[in-house]
């Protein structure tokens, strides 16, 4: 008994309600002293809430989801959990009139005690309260296991706790908790056999989700593969088997499955910072510049006033709108700069920013002036940058990496390559999409010396004079580059097609070939450009068919194929 603190009395709890309407306040006050709990305190804002947890420990908190113009109750959520100012001792109930699959998938991830919709209903809050805190009382010694980490011992009082018919619509949970537990433990085949006997009587997406886990955790994935189709076509599950199935396919070193179900579960559940980084990395992994610069800007939207908003973050913004620029013709890059100069404004209209950020910001003018074929008033910036890490982040040093490329500085380029692939270590996600990215990169920037842009217009100039090998060879780099880039795609068969009059073409030609065709197959065009891919596709005698089957044949089998299959489906 001497392990556990004694019970905090009701009248000793202290109560947090975060919430901008001065309605809920009074609903949830008047409710509280109604079961004698007086020590109350009120938030209007996010900023205010922290200020108060930074000098009281709460029991109970309740968090908005919308508070105003301050930062959402998610976000306040996850910064609360980051500091400590919520354990797994806090009660922690979720207020929000808005349920929106988007917002509940969200808050499932954030698992609170309790989620009340508003408008409020005062018996309910009542009797909502006098539930959480008889749970509260009953889950003390198991709570504080779980506080301390101590697992072994709190599957023991969960189970002793299912006895309880008193806690019966809290049993799910006390079931889901020993679940963990046992994950937490690393006991993959006991925690496989409970899973599949809660699936006797529950039907509940955790123990589905669960149960994979275990059984990837085992490398039984024959066993987990039906299992994961099935709840791809579930709402409650999908967005979390996309997860475990973007993991799956990164350590099998299989990237574009991995980015393709990031990308879907981002979009499920849109507000986790950490899948969006996921998301970016998976992005320019496989050279989808404009699904990098789009997980940028979900990134900055979604952090704006949340442990993760930094200017850094509209310094990314910025950069992912060159890269692309880099890939497209001038009329539509100028477009893009144009906004860039906008982002630069802002950006430095702060002082502190822009002398934090000063090296930065003159590299992406450099890149800017490069673009604009200034490449005199580039190199005069970057000569005075030296290449070193100078302990810049990673996407600093990566920006004047290819600063330097963009001028044909390539010892420069390649020096600060070699240094940042020594600088990754880990095994984490992140780290294992960066170093790979990391070493794709130096493997094109030692054999190709242009930019996507330039080679694009060398091409054309050499197809102008009929020297269609090197302008072949110009377009296969090109889409080495940019492998998401259909201008690319329709030139390489344009380009084919005089080959293929002269001689046959040979097996990296035709594999080019095929590339640039299941670019355009994948791809939705307009009326005049799919009328030009069928010419491309008769001359060239290329069928989709054929194409569609080679591809799934490469596919690497079982659980890849089959998640690619129950995707179609749902």
């Amino acid at each position: 008994m001497e392990r556990f603190p004694p019970l905090t009395p009701d009248s000793e709890l202290r109560i947090l309600i975060i919430d901008n309407q001065g309605l809920v306040h009074d609903q949830v006050t008047s409710a509280l002293r109604e079961i004698n709990i007086t020590k109350v305190s009120s938030a209007l804002n996010a900023f205010h809430a922290v200020r108060m947890c930074e000098q009281h420990t709460f029991d109970f908190i309740l968090i908005a989801f919308n508070i105003s113009h301050d930062k959402d109750g998610f976000h306040l959520l996850e910064e609360l959990r980051h500091n400590n100012h919520i354990t797994q001792k806090t009660t922690v109930i979720f207020l929000s009139a808005e349920t929106s699959p988007e917002l509940v998938n969200c808050i499932v991830e954030m698992q609170p005690d309790d989620f009340w919709v508003k408008p409020l209903d005062r018996k309910r809050i009542e009797a909502r309260l006098v539930y959480l805190l008889s749970i509260r009382k009953k889950l003390h010694k198991l709570l504080h296991c779980l506080h301390q980490r101590d697992f072994s011992a709190a599957i023991y009082h969960a189970q002793r706790q299912l006895l309880d018919t008193g806690l019966s619509e809290f049993h799910p949970r006390l079931k889901r908790i020993i679940g963990d537990c046992l994950m937490q433990l690393r006991e993959y085949a006991e925690a496989e056999a409970y899973y599949l006997s809660l699936l006797n009587t529950y039907d509940y997406a955790w123990i589905h989700i669960g149960l994979v886990k275990a059984l990837l955790r085992q490398d039984q994935t024959d066993t987990a593969e039906p299992m994961m189709e099935d709840l791809l076509g579930r709402r409650d599950t999908q967005f979390q088997v996309l997860d475990l199935l973007a993991q799956y396919h990164l350590e099998n070193e299989q990237y574009e499955q991995a980015y393709e179900h990031i990308k879907q579960a981002s979009q499920l559940a849109p507000r986790n910072i950490e899948r969006n980084k996921k998301l970016w990395d998976l992005a320019r992994l496989n050279h989808d510049k404009v699904g990098q610069l789009t997980a940028v800007q979900n990134m900055a939207r979604y952090a704006k006033n949340s442990i993760h908003d930094s200017p850094q973050l509209g310094l990314n913004v910025v950069r992912a709108t060159v890269d692309l620029a880099t890939g497209l013709a001038q009329p539509e890059a100028e477009k893009l700069l144009k906004k860039v100069e906008q982002d630069l404004d802002l950006l430095g209209q702060s002082k502190a920013t822009g002398a934090q950020f000063e090296e930065q910001l003159s590299v992406i003018r450099a890149r800017m002036l490069c673009l604009r074929n200034d490449k005199q008033g580039a190199q005069h910036i970057m000569n005075q940058q030296k290449p070193e890490l100078h302990g810049m982040s990673m996407e600093d040093n990566l920006d004047k990496m290819k600063a330097f490329h963009e001028l044909g500085m390539k010892e420069h380029c390649l020096s600060l390559l070699d240094k940042l692939r020594s600088q990754i270590e880990g095994d984490t996600f992140s780290s294992q999409v960066v170093d790979e990215y990391l070493k794709q990169e130096s493997i094109e920037r030692r054999e190709i010396s242009f930019t996507t842009k330039e080679l694009k217009e060398m091409a054309a100039v050499n197809y102008k004079e009929n020297r269609m090998q090197p302008a072949y060879n110009n377009l296969r780099q090109a889409l080495t580059l940019s492998p998401q880039n259909r201008q690319i795609a329709f030139s390489l068969l344009k380009v084919l097609v005089q080959l293929a009059h002269k001689e046959a073409l040979t097996n990296g030609q035709v594999e080019t070939m095929q590339q640039a065709a299941m670019l355009l197959c994948n791809t939705e065009l307009p009326a005049g450009q799919l009328k030009k891919r069928e010419e491309y596709f008769a001359l060239l005698k290329i069928d989709p068919a054929a194409l569609y089957r080679e591809q799934a044949g490469a596919a690497a089998p079982g659980l890849a194929a089959g998640a690619a299959s129950a995707l179609t489906k749902s």
